[in-house]
């Protein structure tokens, strides 16, 4: 069965594409996680289009993963389909009308319209997501947010048609979305963006990048920030104020740079990091009776 899977998706994508038992470690932030069954990397739509109903004919489970920022796979890896979307990242201009395609960095994205001298998506200059991944959790920093710029998105559905949505059909909240909700499929993302001044814009981002580097830990891998703000509180204070920084199992450590961050120092494995983020949840529970939700995205099999 296993053989027939392969050789199917090998008619969909280029046989090059598809990868049986592929290591996921190399396609995370963190650096772990263990294998996919099957892994395929579409260069276009229509091949997205047509393993997403392979997949749904075929009673197979099916996982899209972006660029791997802000999640954690598990040591047991992922059965069924894992599809990337990487490939699939241009971008086009239209007036102030900016349409990305979902393998693409956010990041370059906001450089793309820093080029144009386009204001409105300065705040993704240092979010290392995709703009896939961006849009599923309505990612944000430094005030400003996803469906703050967003006018709509191309989409496949869960019966495997393709879809445009408006922003205000997203239901986007903090650090939420109708596609999470759903399982909706992002293929691409329309930015109503604002002429502005270009060294204006260089001068926000820039200020954006410093702050990130400077109280990021960086030189480390790391899904990014961990939890969820919960309300009237910051994560990372409880966590520091809990005397968590440097807490280490394995090789996984809240970062001492920034408790908000789980970093990999020495080789960790995905089990280390959900053990440290549950010992930080029951830590931050018994000391302040805060309830910390992770923000990252925990997928695969134990």
């Amino acid at each position: 069965m296993s053989k027939q899977i392969f050789l199917d998706l090998q008619g969909i994508v280029h046989p090059s594409n598809v990868r049986m038992n592929e290591p996921l470690h190399q396609y995370t932030f963190t650096k772990t996680g263990g294998k996919a069954d099957f892994f395929v990397m579409p260069k276009n739509y229509q091949e997205v289009q047509a393993i997403y109903i392979y997949a749904l004919n075929n009673h197979l489970p099916l996982t899209i993963v972006g660029n791997g920022s802000n999640m954690i796979i598990k040591d047991g890896g992922i059965r069924g389909i894992v599809m990337t979307l990487i490939d699939i990242a241009s971008m086009e201009l239209d007036g102030n009308k900016l349409t990305v395609q979902s393998g693409a960095a956010i990041i370059q994205a906001s450089r793309f319209a820093l080029q144009n001298s386009l204001t409105g998506l300065e705040f993704a200059c240092g979010i290392p997501g995709s703009v896939g991944g961006a849009l599923y959790m309505n990612a944000g920093a430094y005030g400003g947010e996803v469906s703050d710029v967003l006018q709509e998105a191309l989409v496949i559905t869960r019966s495997g048609e393709l879809q445009t949505l408006k922003k205000d059909e997203l239901d986007l909240g903090y650090r939420s979305s109708r596609f999470s909700k759903e399982k909706l499929l992002v293929l691409e993302a329309t930015f109503l963006l604002r002429k502005g001044e270009y060294e204006e814009i260089k001068s926000k981002m820039d200020d954006f990048t410093f702050q990130r580097e400077s109280k990021q830990p960086l030189e480390f891998p790391s899904c990014g920030s961990v939890f969820k703000r919960p309300p009237g509180h910051f994560a990372g204070k409880l966590i520091q104020d809990s005397g968590l920084q440097g807490k280490q199992i394995g090789g996984a450590q809240v970062s001492t740079k920034h408790a908000g961050f789980i970093v990999n120092v020495d080789s960790a494995t995905a089990t280390d990091y959900l053990e440290l983020i549950q010992y930080v949840q029951d830590t931050v529970k018994r000391k302040f009776d805060v309830e910390l939700e992770t923000e990252v995205k925990i997928i695969g099999e134990d």
